[in-house]
């Protein structure tokens, strides 16, 4: 199936992305896109934009060259109690909500503390997405989080950048893997992420398909073939 959204990308504003917010939407039109996230970094990344950034996103138009643009965040967690790098003043701007674990700014435990202070993330009300949990930046038990992804509703993400060999990231590949099969046992949906940093990356799920292949993960359980869905799921309204 084609893909129609693509919720996870970045732009020069998180300082180490390479095309503009009208570059990518105009990409992601060209794609066949009908939803696009921009996610910048939250403040805790190094280069990343300033809390102004967050405050003042009401000024981009939700519409642009045929496609719903989401303007959200890429928030950090920072440690095994889940707290996140915005404050709720910031996180009620946002249309869409990501969480995920960052190495620069991320202070773990062991399995069973890190696997908690993820789902401190997963159960926040204003966090959709759990962004790259199969990445090994931290080591967690995926099973309880998968349960407490379908309890909350939240979607945990399957990383294509992640798998990118530059990356170096070792674990990636079987930890995905054990995250689709786990949600395919539960009856769990997940969502694929580009994680794009430039245009030519938007809706680039290339890496993954042979992952999906192998666990014969189910379309119905892919949110990036159905966009009504998805907004349902996760309670956003356009």
């Amino acid at each position: 199936m084609k893909p129609l959204l693509d919720v996870h990308t970045h732009t020069v504003a998180s300082g180490h992305g390479y095309s503009t917010i009208q570059e990518m939407a105009q990409a992601a039109a060209d794609k066949g896109l009908q939803v696009l996230g921009i996610t910048e970094h939250g403040p805790s990344i190094p280069g990343t934009c300033g809390l102004l950034y967050f405050k003042n996103m009401f000024v981009v138009p939700r519409r642009m060259y045929g496609i719903w643009l989401l303007m959200g965040c890429e928030v950090n967690i920072l440690d095994t109690e889940g707290s996140l790098d915005l404050n709720d003043e910031y996180l009620d701007r946002l249309d869409i909500g990501i969480a995920g674990i960052h190495l620069v700014c991320w202070q773990g435990g062991g399995v069973e503390e890190n696997t908690r202070g993820v789902i401190n993330a997963i159960r926040n009300p204003k966090i959709h997405i759990i962004s790259h949990p199969g990445d090994g930046t931290a080591e967690l038990d995926f099973e309880p989080l998968v349960l407490a992804a379908k309890e909350s509703h939240t979607l945990l993400e399957v990383n294509n950048h992640s798998l990118a060999p530059q990356r170096h990231k070792a674990v990636a590949r079987d930890n995905n893997l054990e995250i689709l099969r786990l949600c395919k046992k539960h009856g769990v949906p997940t969502i694929l992420g580009s994680d794009a940093h430039v245009s030519f990356q938007i809706a680039d799920y290339e890496r993954l398909r042979p992952l999906l292949a192998e666990t014969e993960f189910p379309d119905e359980l892919i949110m990036n073939y159905w966009p009504e869905r998805f907004f349902d799921y996760l309670g956003i309204e356009l």
